[in-house]
């Protein structure tokens, strides 16, 4: 692959690059994903704890900004490397940290309420309850709902959800798309079913917006891999590893501030990574600080920038391998600190992910999302005339834009839309209305 067109400033859906003005295409693409309202709605998204009281605990819209601040440092990083060793004309370091930050920005942007249970909450009712509408559908694009996949969605909402009335949705460059799809295939392609490759863990985006996908591949000129299938953006790597760093250190920290860790289990892994890299002054001023909150949010901030040096360090030494397709690893299973990130996945998988209020919460979503999926579905895969009044009035309950599925299958993803655009808060208050559990008080 070659950076110069990896760079593209092209924007889907547009033949010009758009207005111009003293920010760069990337950073306008920052923007647009800001003011969208699909971002707006990760407020109320799950990130590790589902409808949290504390106002402590992170949600989804503010993990996403911690990601893409990281996904910058890595992006100028790496972007200076790159700009000293290959000539590209019009290209700063700036402007590939931006591209990271703005694919890191979107990178949750998809996912359904409930977190990735809520993902799990929908694949689950296409294979038990919903099973006989797909009955029609081509084998890719029954595993679109069998499978579905938050990555996926979030290509969606970018590229066709997001402003409708555009071709292209927001209209973002190609080279921020590509640094967004960590994914870069259709979920079957033939022959690399089995890959332990990174980039085919999961599929990036549904069979009725491959030839979207196509469109940004090609102009990004991408590795082919096989039909629907290519080899991933080299900035894509970095936007996977900003994910890593702030959910593995971020939601440890969380865990602590919850109490569901102690302070003894957090610090010791976290010391271990963020001594490697800091200033004696630093190490000076967290042994004098008293409170231990303030010691682990100080040895949070240092871990993550021993990570990100050491994650861009893992690129460069590879970077021949990524820009040829040929890397098949996280840039984080690489770096020198695997043993502590084992530790510290092995005490929040068993302390702070698997806790009693989270199961029972997520358990919930699978019957809230559930419900909902047994009401929405039948409504807009009917023909209008024979829905029953009931079901009429709740075709009124839906938004215009998820009601005119021109086909079976389009009908089925306005479904999958509405639902997994909902925040948890809604799809909560809009099931307990359709059961009758609670009505909307005032005019």
């Amino acid at each position: 692959m070659d950076w110069t067109t990896l760079f593209s400033k092209q924007r889907l859906g547009r033949t010009d690059s758009g207005s111009i003005d003293a920010r760069s295409p990337f950073q306008r693409d920052y923007d647009r994903i800001v003011f969208s309202s699909a971002f707006r709605r990760l407020q109320d998204k799950t990130q590790v704890f589902p409808l949290a009281e504390s106002d402590y605990v992170r949600t989804r819209l503010t993990h996403s900004i911690e990601v893409s601040c990281v996904g910058r440092s890595l992006g100028t990083l790496v972007g200076a490397e790159v700009l000293k060793k290959h000539k590209v004309d019009g290209v700063t370091a700036q402007d590939v940290g931006n591209i990271v930050a703005a694919a890191s920005l979107a990178h949750d942007i998809g996912n359904p309420p409930f977190g990735h249970s809520g993902e799990d909450a929908i694949r689950n009712w296409f294979e038990t309850r919903g099973k006989s509408y797909l009955s029609d559908l081509k084998p890719a694009e029954k595993e679109d709902f069998l499978k579905f996949e938050g990555n996926a969605q979030g290509f969606r909402v970018l590229t066709r959800l997001q402003n409708p009335d555009n071709r292209g949705g927001l209209q973002l460059t190609y080279a921020v798309l590509g640094a967004f799809s960590k994914y870069p295939r259709q979920s079957i392609v033939p022959g690399i079913q089995a890959s332990e490759d990174v980039s085919e863990k999961k599929f990036g985006f549904f069979s009725v917006d491959s030839t979207s996908f196509k469109e940004i591949a090609e102009g990004l000129g991408l590795k082919t891999k096989a039909a629907n299938a290519w080899s991933r953006h080299p900035l894509a790597f970095l936007t996977e590893a900003a994910d890593d760093i702030c959910y593995r250190i971020v939601d440890f920290e969380d865990g602590f501030r919850l109490g569901r860790v102690s302070f003894s289990e957090v610090e010791h892994p976290l010391k271990e990574i963020a001594f490697k890299t800091a200033s004696r002054e630093s190490q000076t001023r967290y042994k004098r600080a008293g409170d231990e909150r303030a010691k682990i949010e100080m040895l949070r901030a240092m871990a993550i920038n021993t990570l990100v040096h050491a994650a861009v360090e893992v690129f460069s030494n590879h970077s021949n391998k990524i820009l040829n397709g040929e890397f098949a690893d996280s840039l984080l299973s690489k770096v020198p600190y695997r043993k502590q990130i084992k530790v510290i996945e092995k005490l929040s998988s068993e302390k702070v992910y698997a806790t009693r209020p989270v199961a029972q919460i997520e358990t919930a979503g699978f019957e809230v999302l559930g419900g909902l999926l047994d009401r929405v579905v039948p409504v807009l895969t009917r023909d209008s005339e024979k829905l029953s009044p009931g079901e009429k009035k709740l075709l009124q309950l839906i938004p215009p834009q998820f009601t005119d599925g021109p086909t079976n299958i389009a009908s089925l993803h306005n479904a999958t839309d509405f639902v997994a655009g909902m925040t948890d808060s809604y799809a909560v208050t809009l099931y307990r209305c359709l059961r009758g559990i609670e009505l909307p008080r005032g005019s």
